[in-house]
């Protein structure tokens, strides 16, 4: 039986409890229905062709013809461009774990000389606009001979002061007791992060690992500036080259749906972690 929450099961009782709990689930279920509408509309356009997208506004489509689907991918050769991103996303995801965890490691548990000044501008960079930063990251990017590479994808989108702080507060409910052991035994940082630590903060990097994914899966103005007809575009990128290519407006669409399914799937499968990781704390002693 469920005790907590703000209507409880033994609350279902009475009659006007019950009343408010079915029409609180009935507002809900609209509200959903609403945010879900986009999506759904998106997907069954796909299944239109051009004349009855553009002559015959419907909600659904005439026939349920998958090869549509399949015509559009290989036409625009989408597989190459999901590859791409799968690129970004593998280095993004290396860098934001191993960089920012290092960091937070090294600000919770190993704490040098100034390590409170340190923290203290990865706080103060949190309130900063990332468009500030832009211009001279890209010009950095070109000074660097980075331009037309993944590198300066996987660096920033890998580095990143709110994972640090996410990676900070698991580590400093680890016991230091555990660390000081570490240490007696003659490990020395890098192994006590990489052998004790790394394995026990599996839950916050299950966590960073799937912001990383989304941040590098679905952001379209750095892979552009960086990797604009260069034959590496991202999927997010190729979706705005199409404004200008010979895609009809019914590709365009399916092109779309091509890029919602990774999000949908990593949605479907890590909700538990997306909802609640966040807040998960480390082991405590």
């Amino acid at each position: 039986m469920k005790k907590t929450g703000i209507i409880r099961e033994f609350d279902l009782k009475r009659k006007e409890i019950k009343i408010l709990y079915y029409l609180v689930y009935l507002v809900v279920l609209i509200l959903v229905l609403i945010a879900l509408t986009p999506i759904i509309w998106t997907i069954l356009s796909g299944f239109k062709t051009l004349s009855e997208f553009v002559n015959e506004p419907s909600f659904l489509p005439k026939n349920f013809d998958y090869e549509k689907y399949i015509q559009t991918w290989r036409v625009l050769k989408f597989g190459r461009y999901y590859l791409n991103s799968f690129y970004v996303i593998i280095g993004s995801v290396i860098f934001a774990v191993i960089g920012n965890g290092l960091l937070a490691y090294s600000l919770s548990k190993v704490r040098p000389k100034g390590w409170s000044v340190v923290y203290s501008l990865v706080l103060w960079s949190l309130m900063v606009p990332n468009t500030i930063g832009l211009v001279p990251l890209f010009m950095n990017i070109n000074r660097l001979g980075l331009q037309g590479t993944f590198v300066p994808l996987w660096l920033a989108f890998g580095a990143n002061a709110f994972y640090v702080v996410l990676y900070k507060n698991f580590f400093d409910s680890i016991p230091q007791s555990l660390i000081e052991a570490a240490r007696i035994d003659g490990a020395n940082e890098l192994n006590i992060f990489f052998r004790i630590v790394f394995p026990l903060s599996m839950p916050i990097n299950t966590v960073i690992t799937i912001f990383a994914i989304n941040g590098a899966w679905s952001d379209f103005l750095l892979p552009y500036l960086v990797l604009n007809n260069t034959g590496k575009e991202t999927v997010m990128v190729r979706l705005f080259q199409f404004r200008t290519s010979v895609a009809t407006p019914v590709d365009i669409i399916r092109a779309v749906v091509f890029s919602l399914i990774p999000p949908i799937i990593l949605f479907a499968f890590f909700q538990k972690y997306i909802m609640e990781g966040a807040t998960h704390t480390g082991i405590h002693g």
